[in-house]
């Protein structure tokens, strides 16, 4: 009995990723995600290597275990890959509060993020 199943969602010549929780906010994940798309693995490597965001040591570890699945998993060939797609979502927003003046409280919000990492293996060109 139980449950069947899924069918897989990507196609035969694409390999995923996905980091949940990442400690920074989705709009600021969504820069270093915004500066990879399209671009080849090697070169998206090497532009993560050198971006000066703290948060870009996690996103290449993402894009290193995408490259990995893709060759381990699906027998891709690394050489031809490029991100496909590089999608970011909102997670959990820890409250904490400092104490102000006069009794009041400031809010300090602390939000995470999850990304999504697609990296396909490009056709040949004739």
């Amino acid at each position: 009995m139980g449950k069947k199943a899924l069918e897989r969602q990507l196609n035969d010549n694409e390999a995923m990723a996905f980091a949940k929780q990442i400690r920074t906010s989705p709009r600021k994940l969504n820069l270093v995600a915004q500066s990879i798309r399209g671009l080849s693995c090697s070169k998206a490597l090497s532009q993560l290597m050198f971006s000066r965001r703290r948060i870009a040591q996690d996103v290449k570890k993402l894009l290193e275990s995408a490259i990995a699945n893709a060759e381990n998993n699906h027998q891709l060939d690394v050489d031809r890959l490029y991100v496909a797609e590089a999608s970011v979502g909102k997670a959990l927003v820890m409250k904490r509060f400092r104490a102000r003046a006069r009794g009041r409280v400031g809010r300090i919000e602390k939000p995470f993020s999850n990304m999504r990492l697609v990296v396909r293996e490009r056709e040949e060109s004739i």
